[in-house]
């Protein structure tokens, strides 16, 4: 058995992108419109990992609302420096929910409110500011 990816709709598909391709650093390794179904699946991947636990974003062309989906729970990334993303998504406009003040997770949310959690490769950084001091924002 292998695990392929993870599903979630999106109700803004240019706001999505952004947020995982531009301001996250994943980058689209697929992408296939169903006009007969009506939707569009692009299929995500960290840097250098197409088909490992790639990452599927569903948009409908119809509307309809999704809600918050709370027991959906979270993804995860690890990344190189939990210091730089953070600033990469902040800078971009990005609320960083929980803040990395242990030096190794935080949380933000996307366009449609799924909640993405960061952690720091290799073990916390050591505290640094204005992380370590930043409270909580919103839910994560």
């Amino acid at each position: 058995m292998k695990y392929l990816h993870t599903m979630v709709r999106v109700t803004d598909i240019d706001a999505s992108l952004d947020f995982y391709v531009n301001k996250l650093g994943l980058e689209e390794v697929r992408r296939k419109e169903v006009e007969q179904g009506r939707y569009t699946l692009v299929f995500l991947a960290a840097p250098g990992q197409k088909g490992v636990a790639e990452l599927e974003l569903t948009y409908n062309w119809d509307p309809e609302p999704y809600g918050e989906g709370r027991n959906f729970g979270h993804l995860a990334y690890e990344v190189d420096d939990i210091y730089a993303t953070c600033q990469k998504l902040q800078d971009g406009g990005v609320t960083i929910n929980r803040p990395p003040r242990d030096g190794y997770m935080a949380f933000v949310r996307s366009p449609d409110n799924i909640s993405i959690e960061l952690l720091q490769k290799g073990g916390a950084r050591p505290p640094q500011e204005p992380w370590s001091s930043m409270p909580n924002t919103g839910k994560w």
